[in-house]
């Protein structure tokens, strides 16, 4: 079976578990009516079932390649991406002043996770291009702008974003590109870039290289970074191509999947550049395009993880396998069922976790107050570890449903999770998400978590009496949520950082509770949410508690085994 966009879900948690009715209350996004919302995401399921997914295996069989000096990507992805271009669909949220629509983040949200859904490979292009947006309109000059952001909100240019090079790959502040001011207004612009996503194609007429370079005597590590508008071919002042710049794709990544998706080692040999922010200050420049990254990635993971669901459910209900009853075929199995039902209810669970963190940045965006803003920093790293961590468990579950034919490539299986593996890498590897959780994220003394689990022990008493069986659990789980928070916060870097990852997966459980149990009271306590939540509080929520125990484990265990301890004997 194709893909088929989760429209009756994206609507439900929408204006039943995320909030989102909060944001088209707010006088920015009062055109996000009801009619608006709904048409965009019937008008995205459309475009991603009917054009991008057939795209998805043309992709990874016939990926991009680099051919006398360009890139040229899989058939029928160029003609894919103009209608994405035409459509609007890259500046859903982009600033009407410069042609964006001004909708609420919420909608790219879902927008996104469809057309990843559908063909992740060319998704990832549109992605990188909102971040850009972003960047650029919160911190480059009104020149750079009025510039740019008209032709990346149109599509007709697109970008990219070039932090890592060989010796600096998490560690940015190792970096050794180099900007030398050229006296005009331009830097000129040396170094190597590696792993940059998009960073030539033939489906735009012009790239944007959004690159970190360092200025001559600036202080080292991250404080000497600077952040530069290096596009492919020069523009002039009208907005038309100029000449070329002194760049080149030296080679493309032959990487695990993705194929489609064309990952380049660029080189920057005196390019010219622009500055974007200021002086020394581009990781902040950065990390606004990366936090938008963040959250678009783990959509990303949420997005194979229902295509995944979705064609392993197909086979499960056509295969005949044993002497299981009612079909004959081994979606009745106990065990193919137990796994058929965990993808699900994982993937629900991301789902409402992303559109929670979504909402919770547009009512920041609306209202300006601190407490949405600490609960979108607080959300986006667990949207981004859990909402790939989702993808690449579900796909990898759906490999097992199909049994021998998951191995073999021809049923498609094995591309997702092939695809999906990356999104747990890039944009910040989950450990490092893991890590600013536990970090910057309790540098409040915990009180984001605090009120975060407050809402969610409201809403499980409020249940209590109409579905105590999922209610009492999840009350618990917060509980000791925060006993485990509370602990932490009062421990040393080396300790927080050993339990950083299952104290981040224990949270993503406790979410994902409240993500259930809300949809199960919404639903009225019966019905398949209602089942699908009974599922999750019995099979997955219990996981928390050895979670958190690890997280209290401390660091001793781990500093105390050396490299050698490590080796084979």
């Amino acid at each position: 079976m194709s893909y088929r966009a989760p429209l009756v879900d994206f609507q439900f948690l929408m204006e039943k578990v995320a909030g989102f009715p909060h944001v088209q209350a707010t006088d920015r996004f009062a055109e996000a009516t009801a009619d608006v919302s709904s048409a965009i995401l019937v008008e995205a399921g459309k475009l991603s079932e009917g054009t991008l997914a057939p795209l998805n295996r043309e992709g990874d069989l016939q990926p991009a390649v680099l051919e006398n000096g360009v890139v040229r990507t899989s058939p029928g992805f160029a003609a894919a991406y103009g209608q994405i271009a035409e459509g609007g669909w890259t500046s859903i949220n982009a600033s009407p002043e410069h042609g964006g629509m001004g909708l609420p983040l919420t909608l790219t949200t879902a927008v996104n996770e469809m057309f990843s859904g559908a063909c992740l490979s060319l998704q990832l292009n549109p992605l990188m291009t909102q971040g850009q947006i972003e960047a650029l309109e919160a911190h480059a000059s009104d020149a750079l702008k009025d510039l740019y952001l008209p032709k990346l909100i149109s599509g007709e240019w697109t970008g990219t974003m070039n932090l890592t090079e060989p010796q600096a790959g998490s560690d940015v502040g190792a970096l050794q590109s180099k900007a030398v001011d050229n006296g005009d207004g331009t830097y000129a612009i040396t170094g190597q870039k590696i792993y940059i996503s998009w960073a030539d194609h033939d489906m735009a007429e012009n790239i944007c290289h959004l690159v970190l370079a360092r200025l001559p005597d600036a202080a080292p590590g991250t404080k000497g970074i600077s952040l530069f508008m290096v596009p492919k071919r020069l523009p002039n002042a009208d907005g038309s191509l100029g000449v070329a710049n002194s760049l080149k794709v030296v080679s493309l990544e032959h990487k695990l999947g993705l194929h489609g998706s064309p990952t380049a080692v660029m080189q920057y040999d005196g390019a010219t550049g622009w500055l974007v922010g200021q002086p020394n200050k581009g990781m902040a420049a950065m990390f606004t395009m990366m936090n938008n990254a963040r959250l678009g990635v783990g959509t990303q993971g949420i997005g194979v993880a229902e295509a995944a669901t979705q064609k392993a459910l197909a086979y499960a209900q056509d295969r005949k396998q044993g002497r299981a009853g009612g079909s004959g075929t081994i979606v009745e199995h106990a065990d193919v069922r137990r796994m058929l039902a965990t993808m699900r209810a994982e993937t629900y669970a991301a789902r409402g976790i992303a559109l929670m963190n979504a909402v919770a940045i547009d009512m920041s965006n609306a209202t300006e107050d601190a407490d949405w803003a600490a609960r979108a920093a607080l959300l986006t790293p667990i949207t981004k570890a859990y909402g790939t961590d989702v993808g690449i468990n579900v796909a990898n579950i759906g490999v097992q449903v199909h049994g021998g034919m998951g191995f073999v490539e021809e049923t498609g299986a094995a591309q997702y999770l092939r695809d999906v593996r990356v999104t747990a890498i890039y944009e910040g590897t989950n450990g490092i998400q893991a890590m600013d959780l536990v970090g910057r994220k309790l540098m409040d003394g915990g009180e984001a978590v605090a009120r975060l689990l407050e809402e969610i022990e409201d809403g499980a008493e409020a249940a209590r009496a109409a579905l105590p069986d999922l209610a009492k659990p999840l009350w618990q789980a917060s509980e000791n949520l925060r006993e485990v928070t509370e602990w932490l916060v009062s421990q040393d870097m080396d300790t927080r950082f050993a339990g950083a990852v299952p104290y981040l997966t224990a949270f993503a459980r406790v979410l994902g509770g409240h993500v259930h149990l809300a949809s199960a009271m919404a639903e009225g306590g019966t019905g398949p949410r209602t089942a699908l939540a009974r599922f999750f509080m019995n099979r997955l929520l219990p996981e928390h508690t050895g979670l958190l125990a690890q997280a209290r484990t401390g660091a001793e265990d781990i500093f105390a085994l050396s490299a050698d301890d490590l080796a084979v004997a």
